[in-house]
């Protein structure tokens, strides 16, 4: 998005995650760090606050900030508690954060993009945790649902149901459970023969943030390459 010209402020959990870090190799000047808690309302609201300081309005939000079966051990090794993690971060902080974006832009153009998950947002999956598919469904709910509401309105509502995708969680959740064999085979047995590179998620993003997007208002966009019509494909190769 900084590539094409935008103004990027993106977000990172104080005390857990080094912003520097996270910036990695990219040099722009037009992309800030904030942080962000989802757990708590007060911490979304100074994030945007933050934000409309350091670049006076937000045009378009991304929520795409999660925790998933695996990196929610992270915070509790209590599996009650990680599944109300799950939910308040998953599903409550991406309400909240709808919600304090669209009362910040009530009238004029803008674009919010929700990213949910196959699993919950699209189809069920045996074995998958309930309250990661309940907290991605929420999310596909809330898109639908906002959708409604702002239909007359200048805003432009969409969620991203991405699949098996080569990012840290996943790997975390699915494939570090894996010897090599078995991931070679689950991998191959995916759509395509492969996962989704998380660049070809951006690219969506991208093409969501522009003006071109208007007629998917509302779309839950089912983003799995195929898993989403048929999920058997990520249990099928144990068989």
């Amino acid at each position: 998005m900084a590539q094409y010209g935008a103004t990027v402020a993106f977000t990172y959990v104080e005390n857990v995650e080094d912003p520097v870090n996270a910036l990695g190799s990219i040099d722009l000047p037009n992309v800030t760090a904030h942080p962000l808690d989802l757990r708590t309302h007060a911490s979304i609201r100074s994030c945007f606050a933050s934000v409309i300081v350091a670049h006076g309005r937000v045009d378009i939000l991304l929520n795409n900030a999660a925790v998933g079966s695996a990196t929610v051990t992270d915070l509790s090794d209590d599996a009650g508690e990680q599944d109300s993690l799950m939910m308040a971060i998953n599903a409550d902080g991406t309400l909240k954060m709808c919600q304090e974006f669209l009362s910040l832009r009530e009238g004029e153009n803008c674009k919010l993009i929700n990213i949910s998950s196959v699993g919950g947002g699209i189809t069920a999956f045996p074995g998958f945790r309930l309250s990661d598919g309940m907290s991605k469904a929420a999310v596909a709910f809330l898109t639908r649902q906002l959708a409604a509401e702002t239909t007359h309105k200048d805003v432009d509502v969409f969620a991203i149901c991405p699949g098996a995708t080569d990012t840290p969680m996943f790997q975390a959740s699915t494939l570090n459970k894996m010897n090599a064999d078995e991931r070679t085979r689950f991998c191959a047995n995916l759509p395509k023969g492969r996962l989704i590179q998380p660049t070809e998620i951006a690219e969506i993003v991208h093409f969501l943030a522009t003006p071109a997007s208007r007629v998917l208002h509302g779309a839950v966009l089912d983003a799995s390459m195929g898993l989403g019509s048929r999920p058997g494909l990520q249990t099928e190769f144990q068989g």
